[in-house]
């Protein structure tokens, strides 16, 4: 039996291969989801996505599900008692952006509806499949990521450069990513 091809990125991790397998490059259109991502991609910073997934299931817990609404709500005694838990990357800029992305996405869903029409419309409500066959042909950031990033950056969104952008769009099947010898790639096409 032939082994099972993958993005080498992913290594042998269980944690990380079932993110692989099961959700990079799945197309995303729950806003609660997104902002999760958003939220994650941007504690992610400067550490690798193995970490953060190992504490995303406690990220969940603290962070009420990822609700905006509730994390908008969050005041300085939250923000500090958020601070003491060992459980999350205690990053107090991270923390903060946390609860002022919240209060921006409500407002850009306010304004447009709902966050993943306003989100797709970069990619024309199509994931963007690419052909890489090599980890190196991979961009760190496009002019679309670029794009996003500075419209969120108007709209009062912070830790959404362009490069964690572009990973955001990765996870969230936004663009698909995977290696056209990856088993992933084919099945995240017929996704779209």
């Amino acid at each position: 039996m032939a082994e099972i091809q993958r993005c080498p990125w992913c290594g042998d991790d269980p944690l990380y291969v079932a993110y692989h397998d099961e959700e990079w490059g799945v197309p995303e259109h729950d806003d609660q989801r997104l902002f999760e991502f958003l939220i994650l991609e941007g504690v992610q910073a400067g550490l690798s996505w193995l970490t953060v997934l190992k504490k995303r299931a406690h990220y969940r817990e603290v962070f009420d599900g990822f609700d905006p609404e509730r994390v908008a709500r969050y005041d300085q005694r939250k923000i500090e008692q958020l601070l003491q838990d060992p459980g999350i990357i205690r990053n107090r800029r991270k923390v903060e952006a946390a609860v002022t992305n919240a209060r921006a996405f409500l407002d850009l869903v306010d304004e447009h509806g709902d966050f993943d029409a306003w989100l797709w419309s970069f990619v024309d409500g199509e994931p963007v499949t690419n052909h890489f066959r090599r980890m190196d042909e991979i961009p760190a950031e496009t002019e679309t990521s670029r794009r996003l990033s500075r419209e969120l950056k108007k709209r009062g969104f912070s830790f959404v450069g362009p490069t964690m952008i572009y990973a955001f769009m990765q996870a969230t099947g936004m663009v698909n990513d995977h290696l056209v010898d990856c088993f992933r790639h084919a099945e995240c096409r017929e996704l779209s």
